[in-house]
This record gives C-alpha cells, sequence and structure tokens, in this order.
C-alpha cells in the first residue's frame, strides 16, 4: 500500500476550511477518498463532534456543514 498524499488531520482541516464550510453551506467528498484517508469511523465522529450531518450516495458524502434540520424530498 502506497503512503497517503495527506494526512487525516490534515485533510479534515482542509475540508472543514473550504469556502462552503466555513460558510455553513454544503460540501461533497467521494466515499472512497474519506476511507482512505481518514477512515468512515474518524469521519463520522469528527461530524458528530461539529454536530453536522451528512448523507451518502452514489460513492459520495454531501456533507452539511451547519446544524440546521434536513428534510428529505423524494
Amino acid at each position: 500500500m502506497s503512503p497517503l498524499p495527506i494526512s487525516p488531520q490534515l485533510w479534515l482541516r482542509q475540508l472543514f476550511a473550504a469556502r462552503a464550510a466555513v460558510e455553513g453551506g454544503v460540501v461533497r467528498r467521494s466515499v472512497q477518498d474519506v476511507e482512505r484517508i481518514v477512515g468512515r469511523a474518524r469521519f463520522e465522529a469528527e461530524l458528530r463532534r461539529r454536530g453536522y450531518r451528512a448523507v451518502e450516495n452514489a460513492g459520495q458524502f454531501v456533507i452539511f456543514c451547519n446544524r440546521e434540520p434536513l428534510r428529505l424530498l423524494e
């Protein structure tokens, strides 16, 4: 297995420093990258710590960087 291109801590820091995240918006990341770089458990723990939510669909996480309620439209 090759070394990671970035540390898990730095990856998380960069994710939540993105303009959309800082402004309370939405960011998207691939499930594969999350699992490979930080791991699902650590990612979910960070979401809980921040009070954020995410959904998983079609190999992507859509991360809501705010504490607003979610409503699923079908």
